[in-house]
């Protein structure tokens, strides 16, 4: 028993063995069929290996060549060269800096100048400049108790006044600060050309008597008398010295004034003066250009010179209106002004209302006119190539006028108008 089952596990065993051996063979035959897989990938792979670095080295081949053709096409620049570059842009760039700072600079001085004058116009207003006037008094007029009116009334104004000895005795004068110079402690005063000389009825009757007693007929007219009344020869010397100074001499009367000034008043007060006295006056007027004005009381010597004030206060801004860099041209049509720009746009409406100034010519009548001869010029050219007079004349007298319920023409009146206004040489001629 023992032994058949030790034969049957022997067959067992056997078979096993078998089996076993079998296996081997089996496993042997899917590692060599996995070797032989492998061992032809890895053939592939070796041949894909091998024929790309082919590629490669074609293409390696490619590029030196095209990189050969680039380096004799463009030159490889040097280190001088490109310092030149470098240095052509910084001189560029600084180049462009200093045009933008120099741009800079002069907006900076635009706005300054347009601040300038904005401030300079501003103190040129009455108002404003009337404070840096001074009425300078002579000291001499002191000594009448009336000029207390004319010192309150400065005062009481506010305005600028003192009281200082002069060249020209009982004279008032005005001065004015220069707006230039900003300094005050510096001496930028200005004088005006307006003097008053204030004196009574009394002095102004001895100059009278003085000017016909020492008059030297023989004497050239204007000249210096010697031996003159002291008033009447300090004028004399003053307006001899100084130049371009308009004198007006108030005659103080303290009699009251009339309802009405005429002749009568006028020899009244002169008595039997008169005929010296006109002497006196033709004689300051013609040849020392005085003026003379006869006034009762300080009151109207006070009122007098605050219109002078106020008249100098106002002379600087109507100078400086008046110029003509002054742009002040209102634009629109309601200012009765053509605006014409640079490049001439605006010349036709100029043109057309030069025509329409004449009397009774309408806007389509000139609108006519300029619509056959756009220019001045134009119109001239048409008048030499006519060979009569009568023909120049009647040129724009058969000129259609649009507009309007029938039809018109220019008509022979204002053609020959026209004409003469284009081609007369005198001045004085009337169109009309």
């Amino acid at each position: 028993m023992s032994a058949v089952q030790r034969a049957h596990t022997w067959e067992i065993s056997d078979s096993d063995d078998e089996s076993d051996e079998n296996k081997p063979s089996s496993s042997s035959g899917t590692i060599l069929d996995q070797d032989t897989c492998r061992n032809e990938s890895n053939t592939s792979a070796a041949s894909s290996s091998s024929s790309a670095p082919v590629e490669d080295t074609n293409i390696s081949g490619d590029g030196e060549k095209s990189s050969g053709r680039n380096s004799r096409s463009r030159r490889r620049r040097t280190r001088e060269e490109v310092q030149d570059e470098q240095e052509m842009r910084r001189a560029a760039k600084e180049k462009r800096r200093q045009e933008k700072e120099k741009l800079k600079e002069e907006k900076l001085q635009e706005q300054q100048r347009r601040k300038e004058a904005a401030v300079r116009v501003n103190q040129l207003k009455p108002e404003n400049l009337i404070k840096s006037l001074t009425v300078q008094i002579h000291a001499a007029l002191l000594q009448d108790t009336g000029c207390d009116v004319l010192l309150r009334t400065l005062d009481g104004l506010q305005w600028r006044n003192c009281i200082e000895n002069q060249d020209l005795p009982n004279s008032i004068r005005w001065t004015r600060q220069d707006l230039q110079i900003e300094d005050e402690a510096k001496n930028g005063d200005i004088e005006e050309d307006q003097v008053l000389m204030v004196i009574s009825h009394n002095e102004f009757e001895d100059m009278v008597t003085s000017h016909k007693t020492v008059t030297n007929q023989s004497a050239p007219i204007g000249d210096v008398y010697e031996g003159a009344e002291p008033l009447l020869q300090h004028l004399y010397k003053y307006l001899t010295k100084t130049a371009g100074k308009f004198v007006t001499i108030l005659v103080i009367s303290h009699q009251q004034r009339a309802v009405s000034w005429d002749e009568d008043d006028f020899d009244f007060h002169l008595s039997q003066h008169h005929l010296d006295a006109e002497e006196l006056l033709v004689h300051l007027q013609l040849y020392w250009n005085v003026t003379l004005n006869f006034l009762f009381g300080w009151q109207e010597v006070t009122d007098h010179v605050v219109a002078v004030t106020k008249a100098l206060s106002k002379r600087p801004y109507k100078a400086l209106c008046g110029d003509p860099d002054l742009g002040f041209c209102m634009d629109g049509s309601w200012s009765a002004g053509v605006r014409v720009d640079r490049d001439g746009h605006g010349l036709a409406q100029v043109w057309t209302r030069q025509i329409q100034q004449l009397n009774r010519v309408s806007p389509a009548l000139a609108k006519a006119v300029t619509s056959a001869y756009p220019s001045p010029s134009l119109l001239l050219q048409a008048y030499e190539k006519l060979s009569s007079e009568e023909e120049r004349r009647r040129l724009l007298a058969d000129l259609a006028v649009v507009g309007g319920a029938k039809e018109r023409r220019v008509g022979p009146e204002l053609a020959g108008r026209i004409h003469r206004l284009l081609t007369s040489q005198n001045p004085h001629l009337l169109l009309d």
